[in-house]
């Protein structure tokens, strides 16, 4: 792939966004009816190709129940309120009155709370007694702490999940975690990530992950390019991670890892185009903060928004549209992509003329050109 010329002394490859990337119908179609979205993860399966983002504002122990109900995967973060506190309810519930410039340090400040190992098993055992699969989220410098505590509570998938995450981190103050040992010796299906570039993802499919996060979450609140500089397009993020999929799947005589993109699916036009180009799921946030039920009550902020010392996100402001039902399966009262998430779906791979997922990933695409400026239409 030709490098652009960013100055004499540097060049860059060309990357692209979900907004630059355009589904093309094919000649055949097929009613919305006849397609199947669904989607299966080790030994789970799940009507809806969704994860829902471990964010306070999106995953309580109530919405998780109800999100697996409706047939997807909801990912509560053991790091969060829930955890920290026996009722996080008037906690959640201040978020929403803080004004902009008391919101990150009254975050830091509740979210100083220690977490609670006995709060992570009432709280992994509230999702599984109500017959749901259950997903739980730590990220990479807690994992080794609490992992005990998650697998002895029942969780089914064990969600490693950081702004960036590596098989191969580097630190000279502490042991870091050995993904590939950890991975071996656990009884549960392991998802990491993020990760953005091909070999970052391939070094984390050789840990033996199900499945691998495409993205720097956070999403929508996130100001990681802000703070750190750091970002990679989503549709060329998920391209590369895709073709580490194809290229693990010959290395390992055929062991088959998920590519979950993480980041950047504010609607369900952008869910269609990342399972176009290649993922095999989606994780979700800010179109589910928008749920009546969200804990964050319209409010939107992931855990970047609390870092001690350099927060990467801010609480935003979402608003409420309508009930998770509604925003996962209709109907829509509106014409902008943020509702009937699923539906929608149905529908762009019915108009390509597709009947599942992994048939979906070959549907052609093209790309709109941006403009000399690079910016998107």
């Amino acid at each position: 792939m030709t490098d652009v010329e960013i100055g004499r002394g540097k060049t860059g490859r060309r990357a692209y966004s979900l907004a630059e990337i355009g589904i093309v119908p094919a000649r055949r179609t097929r009613d919305p009816e006849e397609v199947s979205i669904a989607w299966q993860i080790d030994a789970y399966r799940f009507d809806l190709p969704l994860m829902a983002c471990p964010m306070d504002s999106v995953v309580s122990p109530a919405t998780a129940i109800q999100i697996g109900r409706l047939g997807g995967l909801a990912v509560l973060d053991l790091e969060g309120l829930w955890t920290r506190y026996d009722d996080p309810e008037p906690l959640l519930a201040e978020v929403t009155e803080l004004d902009e410039q008391a919101a990150t340090r009254r975050l830091q400040a509740m979210y100083a709370e220690p977490i609670s190992e006995d709060l992570i098993g009432r709280r992994i055992e509230e999702i599984a007694r109500a017959g749901v699969t259950t997903a739980a989220s730590l990220s990479p410098q807690r994992t080794a702490r609490y992992a005990k505590a998650v697998v002895e509570a029942g969780a089914d998938i064990f969600v490693i999940r950081g702004t960036t995450v590596s098989a191969e981190h580097v630190s000279g103050r502490a042991e870091p975690l050995n993904l590939k040992q950890f991975i071996y010796e656990l009884d549960v299906p392991v998802v990491v990530g993020g990760c953005a570039t091909y070999t970052a993802a391939l070094h984390l499919m050789r840990t033996g992950a199900a499945g691998v996060l495409v993205g720097f979450g956070g999403g929508s609140g996130h100001t990681t390019v802000k703070v750190l500089g750091v970002a990679v397009p989503m549709a060329t993020a998920i391209a590369d991670v895709a073709a580490a999929r194809r290229d693990y799947l010959d290395e390992s005589g055929g062991r088959y890892v998920h590519v979950i993109a993480d980041g950047s699916m504010t609607s369900s036009g952008d869910i269609a185009k990342a399972l176009a180009i290649g993922a095999d799921a989606v994780m979700v946030g800010s179109p589910l903060a928008r749920a009546a039920e969200a804990p964050g009550r319209g409010y939107h902020w992931g855990s970047e928004a609390n870092h001690t010392e350099l927060p990467r996100g801010a609480r935003v402001n979402v608003g409420t549209i309508g009930t998770l039902e509604q925003i996962l399966h209709g109907p829509s009262t509106v014409p902008d992509g943020s509702m009937n998430l699923m539906g929608a779906l149905r529908r762009t791979m019915a108009t390509a003329g597709y009947s599942d997922l992994k048939e979906f990933q070959r549907v052609e695409v093209v790309v709109a050109d941006s403009g000399p400026s690079g910016g998107h239409r």
